[in-house]
Formats: structure tokens, C-alpha cells, sequence
């Protein structure tokens, strides 16, 4: 097997499209022929998804494995700290649950996990030709570099030449591009193989002296600036792309509405993508609590701190708007977090959300949930009914139906048989949760529960979720390739 130099693909900043293009060079290489595997030394995410092993790794990474055409493994990203407040955070090692760690805790054993991406990195390496790295928020924080382990210190390891990426959009990209350079040792500087300026509106013509510039300034290669797109949808990673959602104010008057919840601690809000694009409804995400009679269904999220978003919900006023809601009809679905969220409690007598103790939840349903070890990580196939299904879990809790009915039939978890009952119906049929991340990406459990809250939609001639993933990396693919000089990211020489 032929070896190339690795390419990293660096941030003057966070949320600057480092995981987008990250993806559109591994779907460009595996287009080109390329055994090519994406890698993140360390991940802080709340949005997580499943191996084939059923173990846990950032979607980003996820993403650029479906884009490169390959499985999803482990050693793509051996560290991914999930944030349970603003202090802590619990970090997953090399695909589970390791330890909960405050900030002074994880930094101080920052070159134990350097060890293990390391560790990861060779692996990869060893069984792909090219590997494409992604960094971490901005490449050149001053104060964090000394203990950096994802972005020029993990480069410099793999000896990987450096994309830099910028986001024009939010103005001053000459600012980040110069200044991020300045912040950066010589060493590191000459790793920049050049410049990548994302989210471009307007005439790209126009932008021609600015691209000269950079380059005389810089002496580094300006190799594409990609216009904003929205023809095409990837899973993000961060939640900033929360921000950006449709505001109820926007909803169209006669088109069904529904509801999702922003906890404070939201996670794996991706579930929602596939709902979203369905044409004929519409869904947005609500933080302030409001009158819900507008909506068809309203949807409790995953969360990382269950106990702590239950509070939220109480003290903001949602907790009253929901049972209201209910009272008169309304729809509501938990998934995972929000599962245990509408629940009778939360017990946790380990505290590993909190302090040790039991939170009461919001009643909707008759379950009882535990907090505890071990973390349950599964790829999951299950059936509601005739419609058949495949999803993840992904949950510390463990819950118990009390009474009605449960939700999903369960045939498989991490390709192991099993017959399992799954999730809770309430009495009034109203009222749902359910454990199994990503249902809506089928399209058959997905009409048929837009059915049950009332929405008959015809399924049309739209593609479903996970045969629509092909088509838009393709469409990525050509947006990328059609505004960026592969030729000059993609180098045919051996790693050295």
C-alpha cells in the first residue's frame, strides 16, 4: 500500500468549517482512489455517534468516514470530552466512558491522552494510505499550545502539512489569516501549506485582490474560497448551528409545526435533520418556554445532564407549558435524555451528574431511571410494528417501564441478536419515549410516527435519510472541488 504525507486541516477559530472540509477532502481523495482515513486526536462534543463495535466517537468524524466511504473506528478520535456543565466534562477514551474530569484534572494528564492519539494516529496510518487530521477551536491559542494534543503538536508528530481555514463571513478574514500566523513559532508556520476562506457570499471575482494579498503578505497560497451553500445539509458537530434554525416567528402559517426543546444541555440534536427536511413540515427549535398549541409535537432532546436540564425546565416555566400541553392532547416524545426527562424520576446515587440524589422528573410518563455505570453504547436494528429501523444508543441510565406500553421491538444490539422491549407508550397513547438515537433517518419509522401524532404526509419520490447521506457528499464533493485547488492539497508523495 502506498503511504502519503497526512494533511491537517486547522482553525483560525472555532466553528470555521474545519469538520466540512475535513469531509470534502476524504470524499475528493476516495473519489480519486484514495484509502483514505479521517482522524481527531481529541473531540469536545455532545454529539456523538456509534461504531460498528458499538463504541462512541464524534460525529465530525462520523461524518468523514461516511464521506471517505469506510466504517467508522475508534482511532479516529481516541479522545472526546463530553461537557456535563461549564467546569466538567466526562471523557470518553478510545470508544468508552473513562472518567469525569474537571479542567485542571484533564490538563494534568494531557500527555497520557497524547500517548494514546498517538498511539491511534499509528494505527490509522498503518492501515490507510493518506490520513486527513483535524485541529481543534483556533490553532494558535498561545496559552494552550504547550499542552496542545490536536492541533500543531499532533501534526508536527504525524509530520503532516497544515490547510488553514478561515471564515470570511464573519468578517476581518485578513485579521485571522495574518494574525493566526503571527501567534505561531517559525516551526509551525512553515507547516501551512496554505489557506482555504470558507462561507463567501457575493461575487468571488470581486475577491480577487483580497486573495493576492493574502498571498503577498503571507507568502503562503490562498487554494480556494468556497461560497456558502444551502442546497445540501451535513451533520454538524457544534452546536452553533443551533443558532442558526429557523425562529418560530418564521413558521409558515399552514404548514404543521413541531417543537423541539433546547435544553441547556443538548445533545445529538442531528436526530432532527431528517426531520427537518421533510417537505410539509417544519420544525424549529424553542428555548423560550411559550403557548405550544401550535405545535403538532413537541420533542424533549437528548441531554448530557439529565438532572440538571430537569431543573431547568421547572425554573424556566417549561415544566408547567409541558404538562399543560399534554393535559390538552398534545404530542410529546423524549428521546435518550428527554426519555428519562418525562419520567416519574431520576435517581443517581453515584452523582455522576451532580451531587448523589434523585431529581423528580415531570410525570408524563410512568418510568423510573438510575444513573450508573456501564455506559450503554450500542448500534441498534428494532421495529415499531411492520416498520423496521436502525439506530444508536448511547446513555449512562438505566430505565424501567412502571407501567404502559413499550415502544420499540429491539432485534439486535451491536449485531447480536436480541428480543428486547424497548422505550414507554403513556396510558393516553400521547406521551412517548425512547432510548434510539437517530429513528427519523428511516424513513418508514418516521412517517409512521408523523402518522401517529396526526400528520398522513406522503413519502413521495424523497430518497430517506441514509441513502440521501451518498448524494449529498457527492454534492459536497463537486462544491468543493469546483472552488478549491485539490490538485495542490493532493500531493502524490510518500510520507517520509
Amino acid at each position: 500500500m502506498r503511504k502519503m504525507k497526512p494533511i491537517a486541516v486547522f482553525g483560525t477559530g472555532s466553528d470555521v468549517g474545519k469538520s466540512i472540509v475535513g469531509a470534502a477532502i476524504c470524499k475528493a481523495l476516495a473519489h480519486r482512489g484514495v484509502h483514505v482515513a479521517p482522524f481527531k486526536a481529541q473531540n469536545m462534543s455532545n454529539n456523538s455517534g456509534i461504531t460498528p463495535e458499538g463504541l462512541e466517537m464524534g460525529r465530525a468524524q462520523i461524518v468523514q468516514a461516511e464521506a471517505a466511504g469506510i466504517a467508522p473506528h475508534v482511532d479516529m478520535n481516541p479522545v472526546l470530552l463530553k461537557p456535563t456543565g461549564e467546569m466538567g466534562c466526562q471523557v470518553v477514551l478510545n470508544g468508552k466512558a473513562f472518567e469525569n474530569s474537571s479542567a485542571v484534572e484533564y490538563h494534568a494528564r494531557k500527555d497520557i491522552y497524547f500517548k494514546e492519539a498517538c498511539q491511534a494516529f499509528d494505527r490509522l496510518q498503518e492501515r490507510y494510505e493518506m490520513v486527513v487530521m483535524e485541529g481543534a477551536g483556533s490553532c494558535a491559542e498561545v496559552n494552550l499550545m504547550p499542552s496542545d494534543i490536536v492541533n500543531f503538536r499532533m501534526a508536527e508528530y504525524a509530520g503532516a502539512d497544515v490547510v488553514l481555514v478561515a471564515d470570511i463571513h464573519r468578517g476581518g478574514v485578513f485579521g485571522q489569516l495574518v494574525g493566526t500566523l503571527e501567534c505561531l513559532p517559525q516551526k509551525y508556520r512553515d507547516m501551512v501549506k496554505g489557506f482555504i476562506i470558507n462561507r463567501f457570499r457575493g461575487d468571488i471575482t470581486l475577491f480577487k485582490g483580497g486573495c493576492d494579498w493574502i498571498e503577498e503578505k503571507t507568502g503562503k497560497k490562498v487554494l480556494g474560497v468556497l461560497p456558502w451553500y444551502h442546497h445540501f445539509r451535513i451533520d454538524a458537530e457544534d452546536s452553533v448551528e443551533l443558532e442558526q434554525c429557523p425562529a418560530v416567528s418564521k413558521l409558515v402559517e399552514g404548514v404543521p409545526a413541531i417543537a423541539v426543546i433546547k435544553l441547556k444541555h443538548i445533545s445529538n440534536f442531528t436526530d432532527f435533520h431528517a426531520l427537518a427536511d421533510t417537505p410539509g413540515i417544519q420544525v424549529v427549535f424553542v428555548e423560550q418556554p411559550q403557548d405550544l398549541s401550535k405545535f403538532k409535537a413537541v420533542i424533549l432532546p437528548g441531554s448530557k445532564n439529565t438532572r440538571s436540564d430537569i431543573n431547568w425546565l421547572r425554573q424556566s416555566g417549561w415544566a408547567d407549558r409541558l404538562t399543560a400541553y399534554e393535559d390538552a392532547g398534545g404530542y410529546i416524545l423524549g428521546i435518550c435524555g428527554g426519555f428519562q426527562i418525562l419520567g416519574e424520576y431520576v435517581e443517581d446515587p453515584q452523582g455522576l451528574e451532580d451531587h448523589p440524589g434523585t431529581t423528580p422528573a415531570l410525570n408524563l410518563l410512568c418510568v423510573g431511571t438510575i444513573l450508573k455505570a456501564p455506559k450503554t453504547t450500542t448500534l441498534s436494528q428494532f421495529s415499531w410494528g411492520d416498520a423496521q429501523g436502525e439506530g444508536y444508543e448511547i446513555h449512562m441510565g438505566q430505565t424501567t417501564r412502571l407501567a404502559g406500553d413499550p415502544l420499540f421491538d429491539v432485534t439486535s444490539r451491536n449485531r447480536h441478536f436480541c428480543a428486547d422491549q424497548e422505550g414507554a407508550v403513556s396510558k393516553k397513547g400521547n406521551v412517548a419515549g425512547t432510548y434510539m438515537h437517530g429513528m427519523f433517518d428511516y424513513d418508514a419509522i418516521k412517517f409512521k410516527w408523523l402518522a401517529s401524532i396526526g400528520l398522513n404526509i406522503d413519502p413521495g419520490n424523497v430518497p430517506d435519510g441514509l441513502s440521501r447521506k451518498e448524494d449529498i457528499y457527492e454534492q459536497l464533493r463537486a462544491h468543493f472541488e469546483t472552488h478549491v485547488a485539490m490538485d495542490d492539497i493532493y500531493v502524490n508523495y510518500p510520507c517520509p
